[in-house]
């Protein structure tokens, strides 16, 4: 039988039972729909966590620290390593080499200590954190109040959220009712703030003894006057340790006042200089795509390093596991309309035996008679994944738009939860097509089994 002699008797056996066709057309649909909106779900918030990983910063940032830190060390690196004590020390050297690396932007210290701030002659005890100018264009600092540094050495000061509502007696609320950010601000903004801190300076020592190679600290207690410029509701050093911080100065201001870092005491009879030691270095390379290689290089310098592709590699997995379970169950429902798909065409045998027992008298052979019920199987199936496609697109548009909608209404900024993308609209038509062929399989087999002597007897 030719294909257009096929595809004719497909199509009139089609429109001659109109009705139930197009019922089981419509379960097909459905269950394409059901497919195609819950993958949708599970690759929009894999785009969407993508994206607020990106803009935050960090998909692009190395943060290196010493394998001499016994917190930061791991078995791995006691095997592929040099052991704690025989590690370099990251100290503003170090620094500077690795800023020198093809394809890395910008290395900065990690600048924090606990310290002490008066606002109103009050004593606040808080952690404060050093800031680069590259900082600015972070998520972190999208719904903040006021306004970012005007430069690397302005004595001035960003607070966090929750000491915003330290310096004003308010505790925090827990819950959707939280204090607004813009309430905060406005009577500390302009404000000022006294910072107490210890800063270290370099001596020589007066003593004869050589192991120290004439190197010495002395600490001093000084005060430092801060403008308040703006509070933010996020923290832009979520990726540091467990040591958040709740102020944040200019880089370059930090660096100048040389506040006593932890790494002073440790590293104090290794280094022979005035040179700062850090207790971590932030890297950020040109393209996230370069972050992997970045990393390989500076552990053969003898550091450990962690990025958020590395905690990512989690992230992806769980969204793969989503996609399963959400495939899963999208697919029950196609499953209900195999079952329709098989239940029409087993009808359409017992309706035309005779039909087909004519077909097979006049030269029809078994393969003919298989071809037609796959051929309209396949129809229906096609037809039933175009409708799907665009109502599974339809439903994720309207329950986006009503998710945004509800976030409006807290505050939020909008987001994208539903993605479509070309590959899953072409997955999910051919998938649809191959169900069908499937269902096909049984009533296809049944029909070019009949006998046309008893198709042609019955009635």
């Amino acid at each position: 039988m030719k294909l257009p002699d096929l595809t004719e008797l497909a199509v009139r056996n089609l429109r001659e039972s109109f009705l139930r066709n197009s019922l089981t057309t419509v379960g097909i649909s459905v269950g394409v729909a059901s497919l195609v909106a819950m993958l949708s779900l599970g690759i929009g918030l894999q785009q969407l966590a993508s994206r607020r990983l990106m803009k935050s910063g960090l998909f692009d940032t190395v943060v290196v620290t010493s394998r001499r830190d016994l917190r930061n060390f791991n078995r791995e690196e006691e095997r592929n390593g040099p052991a704690p004590g025989e590690s370099r020390i990251l100290d503003e050297p170090t620094r500077q080499e690795i800023e020198r690396l093809p394809n890395v932007v910008e290395a900065y210290p990690d600048i924090r200590f606990i310290t002490e701030l008066r606002y109103e002659d009050k004593p606040h005890l808080t952690t404060i954190a050093a800031l680069p100018a590259s900082a600015k264009s972070t998520d972190a600092f999208e719904t903040m109040q006021g306004h970012f540094f005007s430069s690397d050495m302005a004595p001035e000061a960003i607070l966090q959220k929750a000491f915003a509502e330290e310096l004003l007696g308010k505790a925090p609320k827990p819950g959707l009712d939280e204090t607004n950010v813009k309430e905060l601000a406005a009577p500390l903004i302009g404000k000022e703030l006294t910072m107490r801190y210890a800063q270290r300076e370099a001596a020589q020592a007066s003593t004869g003894d050589q192991s120290l190679s004439g190197a010495a600290y002395s600490v001093v207690s000084r005060e430092q006057k801060l403008k308040i410029v703006g509070v933010a509701d996020l923290d832009p050093e979520s990726i540091r340790g467990p040591t958040r911080a709740r102020v944040f100065l200019p880089l370059k201001l930090a660096e100048s006042l040389h506040v006593m870092q932890p790494t002073d005491l440790r590293e104090i009879s290794r280094t022979a200089s005035d040179q700062p030691v850090y207790s971590s270095v932030s890297v950020r390379v040109k393209n996230p795509s370069q972050t992997q290689t970045i990393e390989n290089t500076i552990r053969k310098m003898g550091f450990n390093t962690f990025s958020i592709l590395d905690a990512s590699k989690s992230i992806q997995q769980f969204f793969k596991v989503l996609d399963v379970f959400l495939g899963i169950f999208g697919s029950l429902a196609l499953a209900v309309a195999f079952i329709g798909i098989v239940n029409t065409l087993v009808m359409a045998i017992l309706e035309r035996r005779r039909e087909i027992g004519i077909m097979k008298a006049i030269g029809a052979s078994d393969g003919d008679i298989k071809k037609l019920f796959f051929a309209e199987a396949g129809a229906m199936g096609i037809l039933g994944g175009m409708v799907g496609v665009a109502l599974g697109w339809a439903i994720g548009q309207v329950i986006n738009l009503g998710t945004n909608v509800y976030l409006k209404s807290q505050s939020f900024p909008p987001e994208h939860f539903w993605s479509v993308p070309w590959w899953l609209v072409a997955f999910a038509l051919v998938f649809s097509f191959f169900v069908s062929l499937a269902a096909g399989l049984y009533p296809a087999g049944r029909a070019a089994r009949l006998d046309p002597v008893q198709a042609l007897r019955y009635e």
